[in-house]
């Protein structure tokens, strides 16, 4: 079955593109955001607040492709003495406590990051970025556990560093890049190829969780509203989940967490680098009547691991758990309308291979392995004062059920974002994410102070409700009050 469907995926793809005629034109949609396992499911709606409508031309919805393919390759049009490179980035800083018992110290931590691009030839552009960490509580703490404090203590980041040319009516990019399918603002459903870094949960903004990947993209643009994409990933890179007794470690563990639990878990165990554990995937899309439609096809590892029970080593250690990553195939498709006073976006995913933990030790490896169907709808509206309102619900079904998982999201959803400004800098936001079963909630009122055009300070909380096993309720003693700042240059 797995070989035939996946084929029959990948025929009717490119069947959307080659035989479904464009005949309309829709005026641009909202900039905005865009999977798989629970992680997938909510974590950038997150980053809402500060990061719509970030990324590289490729990553945002593909309303007008010849427009986009300008936007990445530079118009004709641009004036002869504009630089043929140029410096950015930014300072950040970010001060979190968690006042839940036990209350300690979470975060204090700086980041620079320099962003460099510019242009070698008609058609040929380049960029070049990377971050730097360091966080004073992992230096100088005493309540994590010295695997915590060393992996978290300092980071040097490669970040998006890639070459873009063209030849008639392809577009490539090779490199590190982010990769973003889907048209849902902040949720990750059709956002199936890059990875993240987890360590502080779904937490931080857009552009310190991502990823990218190391990967070839061709780009066919067939018509000014059609249009085909092509990734291979030679080399997938995946989540960063951080070492047990972090705060944010997937495995519901207590907080502090001793030293003999965190020895029950491994590092996650990487598939070996050959050909035929590469990433690939294709993607086609267009306007038809007015909406923005798309299909897309991906075969991977999961970015996320899954956690197998192994014998262990000794009496006093009788199992010991290995997170691995498990081989998988989506295949899914994304819709957005502009209607003028709001804004219709959905996704819909399927993945198959996908394992996942369950609490009967009588199971295999305590996992069972289970298809899911990803399904989202949601709604924006502009708000006075410069706000908006988006409202989204989710549902995911698996095969088999889900009474049995070791984490449970309760299957159903729905979140709520609200904006506004009090005044011309004063900003108060309001996110929302709640299953409405088991999984639980995660609250974040948040104040945006826009001090200077290139500088903003942020204070808020984040507030986990819901049970120990659930999804967002594993987290519950984690509550915490946060401070950030960035200066962008």
């Amino acid at each position: 079955m797995g070989g035939s469907m996946q084929r029959t995926v990948v025929a009717a793809v490119l069947w959307i593109l080659v035989v479904t005629p464009g005949t309309a034109r829709a005026d641009p949609a909202n900039d905005g955001g865009v999977g798989g396992a629970e992680l997938l499911t909510v974590s950038r709606l997150l980053d809402l607040e500060s990061q719509r409508g970030s990324g590289t031309a490729l990553a945002r919805p593909l309303l007008f492709a010849q427009s986009s393919r300008d936007e990445l390759f530079g118009s004709p049009k641009e004036a002869p003495d504009e630089p043929k490179s140029r410096l950015s980035g930014f300072l950040e800083s970010t001060v979190a406590y968690t006042y839940e018992n036990p209350s300690h110290w979470s975060r204090a931590v700086g980041r620079l990051q320099l962003v460099g691009q510019g242009t070698l030839a008609d058609q040929v552009k380049w960029k070049l970025s990377a971050r730097v960490d360091a966080d004073l509580v992992y230096f100088t703490s005493d309540f994590y556990l010295d695997r915590v404090k060393r992996d978290q203590r300092a980071d040097f980041f490669f970040k998006e560093n890639y070459i873009d040319f063209s030849h008639d009516s392809w577009a490539f990019r090779l490199g590190a890049q982010q990769i973003v399918w889907g048209e849902v603002v902040g949720l990750y459903f059709a956002d199936v190829v890059s990875a993240r870094d987890m360590r502080d949960f779904l937490l931080p903004s857009f552009d310190i969780m991502r990823i990218p990947q190391w990967a070839a993209r061709a780009e066919y643009f067939f018509a000014d509203d059609k249009h085909l994409e092509l990734i291979w990933i030679p080399v997938p890179l995946f989540d960063n989940i951080g070492k047990p007794g972090a705060d944010f470690y997937p495995a519901p563990l207590p907080s502090p967490t001793p030293e003999d639990v965190a020895e029950l878990f491994r590092d996650p165990e990487r598939p070996a680098r050959t050909l035929g554990n590469s990433n690939y995937g294709v993607r086609a899309n267009g306007l038809f009547n007015g909406w923005d439609l798309s299909a897309f096809y991906y075969r991977s590892f999961s970015t996320q691991p899954t956690f197998y029970r192994e014998p262990g080593d000794s009496p006093a250690r009788p199992l010991i758990f290995q997170p691995r990553y498990d081989r998988i195939w989506q295949a899914g498709g994304t819709v957005s309308k502009d209607f003028g006073d709001f804004v219709l976006r959905g996704e819909a995913v399927y993945t198959r291979g996908q394992g996942f933990s369950v609490v009967d030790l009588t199971a295999s490896e305590s996992v069972v392995k289970r298809s899911t169907f990803d399904a989202i709808a949601g709604l924006e509206w502009p708000l006075p004062r410069d706000g908006r309102l988006n409202v989204q619900v989710f549902h995911r079904a698996y095969s088999g059920g889900n009474d049995d998982l070791a984490i449970q999201n309760g299957t159903a959803g729905a979140s709520l974002f609200v904006s506004t400004k009090l005044t011309s800098t004063l900003e108060p936001q309001l996110l929302w994410i709640q299953y409405f079963r088991d999984g639980g909630g995660l609250i974040r009122p948040r104040l945006n102070w826009h001090a200077a055009a290139n500088l903003t300070v942020s204070a808020g909380f984040d507030i986990f409700t819901g049970p120990a096993d659930g999804f967002f309720g594993r987290f519950d003693n984690r509550d915490r009050v946060y401070a950030e700042m960035r200066y962008a240059f």
